[in-house]
């Protein structure tokens, strides 16, 4: 699936997603709770069945009003002073309600809990106002938090549909000039009707099957990756005949390991691209392979044309180059799964790459 299929899939059934359902259970809850702890405190749970029939649809009112019309409105929009005074009208407003409901329908005496009163006074409205922004803001907290998770889990979504998306593209970035020679090389081959030409093309065939089809999960299995690269070097020797000796060692147990695709490659592409490609001598190439438990001990080495720095064999004109394989390493891996060194000593350019395998 791909990651907006992904994200798209997210939305529509999010694991933080507030159903209909679940208000239902959290206000029946509440309800319950308050009903046995006014009714234990009265020592009449029949008034405070009734109270709380009166009280819970201010409560529900004012939540509802608060987190989906004045927070959007105001508070996202950064206008507290009109927000506070809103909620405290709002608030105000239901209390107000809340007295005359009480005492029209229960009974006059509506803050039993408190000094007796029959009317409308300032010490029952502060009382009555402080309970219902406790019950405001009891609820606005568990709607920012739940909030909060799915936009976590959202901004993850997103972070790696990014992530997928850009691997894919730095490891679309082979080299065209690649594929260009070797075809350069067949159209050779069969006009003077070698021999090598059907195999030439079943290799070329292979090595892009395998890139546009095999390559798209973050991790692909070792083995497949060192058949790619042996692909590879086999049309590169049929490229440059004599002029390469390449040689490659493999230690240890490939089989069940994983690696992020299309990494090593690179690194034996630049082989080609900064020294044979540059050397009018004969290039040497020494490719070793160690894996110890499952950790993969990568080595590649060639010799340099005379008088090629470090500072060319870097540079990123005409191809991919290490610094594309380092963001690549970044961006899928941590930092203590892997270290990578490049050094030059004796004319010969040296990668050594230690990395985790999955």
């Amino acid at each position: 699936m791909k990651p907006l299929d992904k994200l798209l899939k997210f939305n529509a059934s999010n694991e933080y997603r507030i159903t209909a359902r679940h208000h239902v259970i959290f206000w029946a809850i509440y309800f319950l709770f308050n009903t046995i702890r006014w009714g234990s405190y009265y020592n009449d749970y029949w008034y405070s069945i009734k109270a709380n029939l009166v009280g819970f649809p201010i409560h529900m009112t004012l939540c509802y009003f608060n987190i989906y019309f004045l927070m959007p409105k105001l508070i996202y929009k950064r206008k507290f002073v009109a927000y506070s005074a809103a909620i405290l009208l709002s608030i105000f407003i239901m209390v107000l309600l809340k007295f005359n409901l009480t005492y029209f329908l229960i009974s006059t005496n509506v803050w039993p809990e408190g000094p007796e009163t029959t009317s409308f006074t300032f010490n029952y409205a502060l009382q009555m106002m402080l309970g219902e922004l406790y019950v405001v803001s009891f609820v606005t907290a568990i709607k920012i938090t739940i909030d909060y998770f799915g936009e976590s889990k959202r901004a993850a979504v997103l972070e790696k549909a990014q992530l997928e998306s850009e691997l894919r593209f730095l490891r679309a970035q082979i080299s065209p000039h690649f594929f260009f020679n070797t075809l350069n090389n067949i159209y050779s081959l069969s006009i003077e009707k070698s021999n090598k030409a059907p195999e030439t093309i079943m290799k070329l065939s292979q090595l892009m099957r395998y890139m546009l089809y095999e390559t798209k999960g973050r991790k692909q299995s070792l083995k497949k990756e060192i058949m790619c690269i042996q692909d590879y070097l086999d049309l590169e020797r049929i490229r440059y005949g004599d002029s390469v000796k390449i040689d490659m060692n493999i230690t240890g147990d490939i089989e069940g390991k994983k690696i992020a695709p299309m990494l090593l490659l690179t690194f034996i592409e630049n082989c080609f691209k900064h020294g044979a490609d540059k050397s009018i001598d004969t290039v040497i190439i020494n490719i070793d392979f160690s894996i110890v438990n499952d950790l993969l001990y990568f080595k590649v080495e060639n010799t340099l044309p005379k008088k090629e720095i470090i500072e060319k064999y870097l540079s990123k004109s005409g191809g991919i180059g290490i610094n594309n394989v380092k963001k690549r390493l970044e961006l899928g891996y941590s930092k203590d799964e892997y270290n990578l060194k490049t050094y030059e000593t004796d004319n010969t350019f040296v990668v050594e790459l230690k990395i985790k395998l999955k």
